[in-house]
C-alpha cells in the first residue's frame, strides 16, 4: 500500500514539474502566468516565446504523463494504478504545487498518458490534433476535437465501457473541455486566435 501511495505522489510531482514556466523564465525572463492565456503549457509558450521552445515544452509535458504511467506499470502492473498515475500527473500539470496551482491545460500530459496506456489510441488522438490544426490553425479547436474523439478511440480499442482505460478517457475529455471554457466561448464568438506564420 505504501508503494502505491508513493507512486501516485511521485506521479503528481512529475506532472507538476513546471517545464513551460522554467523554460520561458530562464530563456526570456517571461512569467507565463502573466502573459497571454496565463497557462504554462506549450501553446502559451508558442505565442509568447517561439516555435522551438514550444516544441521542447510540448515534448517534456508529454513525457510527464508517459513516464508516470510507465512507472506505475513497471512497479504495480495494475490497470487501475496506471490510470491513477496518469491522472495524478495531469492533476500536477494543471495544479502544480510549485506555482501555487497555476499550470497548464493538460493536453500534452494527457497525450503522454494515453500513449503509455495504448499507443494506438494515443497516436489516433495526436493524428486528429494534427489534422484539425493543419486545416484550421486553431490550437484549442484541435485539442478539443482530439479530446472529444478520445473516448471513441478507446472504445474501439477496448470494446467495453467497463474498463479503467475507457472510464479515464471520458474523465480526461471532461477535464480538457472544462479547462478550455474560455476558448470555447471565443470559438463560438469567432474570436479565437489562430497560429500565425510568425509563431
Amino acid at each position: 500500500m505504501t508503494l502505491k501511495f508513493l507512486i501516485l505522489f511521485l506521479s503528481y510531482l512529475l506532472g507538476s514539474f513546471p517545464s513551460g514556466f522554467l523554460y520561458a523564465k530562464n530563456l526570456k525572463g517571461v512569467d507565463l502566468r502573466h502573459v497571454g492565456s496565463g497557462s504554462t503549457g506549450a501553446t502559451n509558450v508558442l505565442r509568447n516565446i517561439g516555435k522551438w521552445p514550444a516544441l521542447i515544452v510540448f515534448i517534456l509535458d508529454v513525457l510527464k504523463g508517459f513516464i508516470a504511467v510507465k512507472i506505475a506499470f513497471f512497479f504495480l502492473s495494475e490497470n487501475i494504478f496506471q490510470v491513477l498515475a496518469g491522472l495524478f500527473a495531469i492533476t500536477g500539470h494543471i495544479w502544480p504545487i510549485w506555482l501555487k496551482g497555476k499550470g497548464g491545460k493538460a493536453v500534452a500530459t494527457g497525450l503522454g498518458m494515453f500513449v503509455a496506456l495504448s499507443w494506438k489510441v494515443g497516436l489516433a488522438s495526436f493524428g486528429t490534433f494534427l489534422i484539425v490544426i493543419t486545416l484550421t490553425k486553431i490550437v484549442s479547436l484541435s485539442s478539443l476535437t482530439a479530446a472529444l474523439l478520445l473516448p471513441i478511440y478507446m472504445l474501439i480499442y477496448i470494446k467495453t465501457f467497463n474498463h479503467p482505460f475507457t472510464i479515464i478517457s471520458f474523465v480526461v475529455t471532461f477535464i480538457v473541455i472544462w479547462k478550455h471554457r474560455s476558448n470555447i466561448n471565443r470559438l463560438l464568438q469567432g474570436t479565437e486566435p489562430k497560429i500565425s506564420k510568425n509563431n
